[in-house]
């Protein structure tokens, strides 16, 4: 049977437990008839009504948070596009026949996101199973049994969602402490003097996922010469973002006293060795001569860097490529390739986060890139960074950092 010939409308209608779908203004765009059933509400009630007009708080319970803490769990979803799975809530229903008369009801949620073309969140999928008579099922003739494990599900219920905020919290004040400590490491376009040059740095979506992406900009001794380069760090949060200024800072020294980005990668290499949390980092650098009208670069398991060149082929620099830094107990010398350019080329380099997509080859990402920079090469660097980025990221964001650098020649 193809989906052609399924009524997902009646399906919707039949699913087992109390199922009702939301639009991302947390109006209510359907419901299924167990949720009506349960809920004591009929469907002109419900649907095209605002999710909290048609289910307030009690008035009378002072200490009422159900509310608050649903639609904390709904903007989550909404905000990150993942399904939220909530602690047992006590949520009072008034009886629509006795305005004023609120029933105690315990509810588990779960909260999906339905997601769109675009890549955004369309509608939210909102599941409850009431589980009132299980809290208040009594043990035995007292029912002080059954009272004690009520008081104690509840209890620890709360708990659980209340440490849940607090490392939701603290997920968020470390992710925003990441990325200022990014910020300040990451280096200025001043420091590569009239080059026109573009640089953009996104954030993965989601508080976890600040990672160890970086680039570097560095005016090189002797002759109209710059180095460029952009790494990557496993891990995320603070330890990632450490460990990256530590590889910035190095390589932008060694590549002031080395003779090729080979050799600044072995300085590199070796450093790294002493570096914990710099296994299996990657990095590429080029030096690019402006008088000579060359770029000589050495990749430490990186994506190549991409030539554009004036006529509109694009090359990718990927024949000096070696293992990430740290790969060898002993580490030995890098190799480094060396191509030309005419004025008006342009040097593309990125990070993974640009062009890598679960369950895709690279090569299609790689493909996508090419295509992108090709169409837009005459675009100024600038200009140029945007397209790349709106025509390459996914629509709610990548769930990877992406550095980009733009050079033109």
């Amino acid at each position: 049977m193809n989906d052609a010939a399924i009524d997902y409308a009646a399906v919707f209608q039949c699913l087992p437990g109390m199922v009702a779908l939301l639009t991302p203004d947390l109006v209510y765009a359907d419901a299924n008839e167990e949720f009506l059933r349960n809920a004591r509400r009929t469907r002109e009630q419900v649907v095209g009504r605002y999710l909290f007009d048609v289910f307030p708080d009690n008035p009378n319970d002072d200490g009422a948070s159900g509310m608050r803490n649903l639609a904390a769990s709904l903007q989550r979803v909404v905000d990150t596009g993942e399904r939220d799975t909530m602690a047992l809530q006590r949520y009072d229903v008034e009886d629509p026949e006795q305005p004023g008369e609120w029933e105690e009801r315990y509810w588990s949620p779960v909260n999906a996101p339905v997601i769109g073309p675009d890549g955004k969140v369309v509608l939210l999928v909102h599941r409850v199973e009431e589980v009132t008579e299980l809290i208040k099922a009594r043990g035995g003739p007292s029912g002080s049994r059954g009272r004690v494990l009520e008081a104690e599900l509840y209890t620890r219920a709360r708990e659980l969602q209340e440490l849940n905020e607090r490392l939701r919290q603290a997920h968020a004040r470390e992710r925003e402490v990441a990325l200022a400590l990014q910020e300040a490491m990451l280096p200025a376009r001043r420091q590569v003097g009239h080059h026109d040059v573009a640089v953009r740095y996104r954030p993965a979506v989601g508080a976890l996922n600040v990672c160890g992406d970086w680039y570097d900009l560095v005016d090189l001794v002797g002759g109209n010469r710059i180095g460029v380069a952009v790494g990557d760090v496993v891990g995320h949060g603070l330890a990632a973002a450490g460990v990256m200024g530590q590889l910035r800072s190095a390589l932008s020294a060694a590549s002031r006293v080395a003779v090729g980005p080979g050799e600044a990668l072995n300085v590199l290499g070796r450093y790294a060795n002493v570096v914990d949390g710099a296994e299996s980092a990657t990095v590429v650098t080029t030096f690019i001569d402006f008088d000579e009208y060359t770029i000589t670069y050495s990749s430490a398991g990186h994506p190549p860097p991409v030539l554009v060149h004036a006529d509109g082929r694009v090359e990718f620099l990927d024949r000096a490529t070696d293992p990430p830094l740290d790969a060898r107990p002993e580490p030995i010398p890098r190799p480094e390739a060396c191509t030309t350019y005419s004025e008006g080329a342009t040097l593309v380099l990125y990070t993974d986060g640009l062009i890598e997509r679960r369950h895709e080859d690279i090569d299609t990402g790689l493909a996508r890139l090419a295509d992108s920079l090709a169409r837009h090469r005459a675009e100024a660097p600038e200009r140029l960074a945007d397209s790349v980025l709106l025509e390459l990221l996914p629509p709610g964001g990548a769930t990877d950092d992406t550095a980009l650098v733009i050079v033109r020649l």
